[in-house]
């Protein structure tokens, strides 16, 4: 089941933050970075995984009593094995279930579809993650299935083979990708990998019949991404692979701590930090502006 099914963590309905019009965004699970900002801690590993939901746990300890020695109680439920779905209906309160769901290709397909009423009017459908390339081939199989009914976008790190982009790319009216760091060696410390294959994969995008797809991202996070000099050198960068590159950059999400109760994981950024404000984001785009890029994407 779990070699020929996609593994999903969420699918959010409506969304308006990940490309053009309404869209429906399917979240794969599995990254190759530990980015120290990440948003979507839920989606890091590959695996499907039990989650305990205290504030629905009513201590009736039926998990333990119940689990054939596969969850133990101490002050709250502690998992010994990921398969635990055999204890799910001895919970009354629905506290324990998985962090994420199987689907097979027409399942998923069948799900997005149910939103085609509404991507008439310039929506589609959005692979995001975690990083979706993580799911390889059958990332390949989805887009191919959903891009002849639907806009079809990604989100995504490009840390994955160049082989693998050259054959998702076809089948992608937009790709949206990051590069958080233009110093490899900061980029290893802040993310856990090289920025080298990431570079590699944008250069080729960029250089390519599909580089007008193409709008990458740098999320500005304090302490880490959002240095004047990172912002400049990136913006250089993108500049001298295509005047024309549209690059966006993303304001901090100061929200994303609250999901790391639910995950082994720890947040990297300090939890009294805010927002940046229009002012602030000003300086930035005026940044990428001196480097010669003009088609700048400003947020909210």
């Amino acid at each position: 089941m779990t070699i020929s099914k996609y593994l999903v963590f969420d699918i959010k309905r409506f969304a308006v933050h990940d490309g053009e019009g309404l869209r429906t965004t399917i979240f794969l699970k599995g990254c190759p970075l530990r980015c120290k900002w990440c948003q979507n801690p839920e989606g890091l590993l590959p695996q499907r995984k039990p989650i305990y939901l205290e504030n629905k746990c009513m201590h009736c300890r039926n998990c333990e009593k119940y689990g054939s020695g596969k969850i133990i109680y101490k002050d709250k439920p502690v998992f010994l094995e990921d398969d635990v779905e055999d204890i799910f209906r001895y919970c009354p309160t629905d506290a324990i279930c998985f962090d994420s769901s199987y689907y097979s290709l027409e399942e998923l397909v069948d799900k997005v579809m149910e939103d085609e009423v509404f991507f008439k009017y310039g929506g589609g459908v959005t692979v995001s993650g975690g990083e979706p390339f993580m799911q390889q081939e059958k990332l390949i199989q989805l887009l191919k299935e959903l891009h002849t009914r639907v806009h079809t976008a990604i989100e995504t790190s490009l840390y994955t083979s160049l082989d693998l982009v050259k054959q998702a790319a076809p089948f992608l009216d937009q790709i949206y990708c990051d590069l958080k760091l233009e110093d490899d060696k900061a980029h290893l410390e802040a993310t856990g990998v090289s920025n080298k294959i990431i570079k590699d994969n944008l250069a080729y995008l960029l250089k390519s019949e599909h580089k007008d797809k193409v709008i990458v991202r740098t999320p500005l996070i304090p302490g880490f991404t959002a240095g004047d000099d990172n912002i400049k050198n990136i913006a250089s960068y993108l500049y001298s692979l295509y005047p024309e590159v549209r690059y966006e950059l993303l304001n901090y999400n100061p929200l994303a701590s609250a999901k790391y109760d639910l995950t082994e994981f720890e947040y990297g950024v300090k939890e009294d930090i805010k927002a940046y404000s229009q002012e602030q984001l000003s300086h930035y785009y005026q940044l990428v502006s001196d480097s010669g890029i003009k088609n700048i994407i400003k947020g909210d």
